[in-house]
């Protein structure tokens, strides 16, 4: 990031990768497997998902994968944490403040049902995380 040698720049652009590509698939698992929870609660009321994304969302995505690492790493390196602890608590803050309370106020709002909302609340926490525990790695 800042003030690092190419070889610790070029590191960074490699663990962000791996980082936007883990967190793509496990977000990928977890919708696989509990969209289906997801219907069985909801009926005709659960939001149609449309399957396989296209490849064009897919890289979407990716990009907003490694917007997130790219995120994560600058805050964490800002704040001065240089462990994958800190920055994993640093990911389960971000939660909190953000997804968490968005979420709890789409239910509130506009009337998104609990159990959708859970499932997203889910996939944030996951990618958060995740993202964090690897960029941790790297700092």
């Amino acid at each position: 990031m800042w003030n690092r040698t190419q070889e610790e720049r070029d590191e960074c652009d490699r663990l962000s990768t791996v980082a936007a590509l883990s967190v793509f698939v496990l977000s990928s698992v977890w919708y696989t497997a509990l969209t289906p929870v997801e219907v069985s609660v909801l009926g005709p009321d659960a939001p149609a998902r449309g399957g396989r994304p296209s490849p064009v969302k897919a890289l979407l995505e990716l990009a907003r994968s490694v917007v997130l690492g790219a995120v994560i790493a600058g805050l964490a390196h800002a704040s001065h944490l240089h462990s994958v602890g800190s920055t994993v608590l640093l990911g389960l803050v971000l939660w909190v403040g953000f997804p968490l309370v968005l979420l709890s106020g789409s239910m509130l709002w506009e009337k998104v049902p609990a159990v959708t909302a859970l499932l997203h609340a889910g996939d944030w926490l996951l990618k958060l995380v995740v993202t964090s525990a690897i960029v941790g790695l790297w700092l």
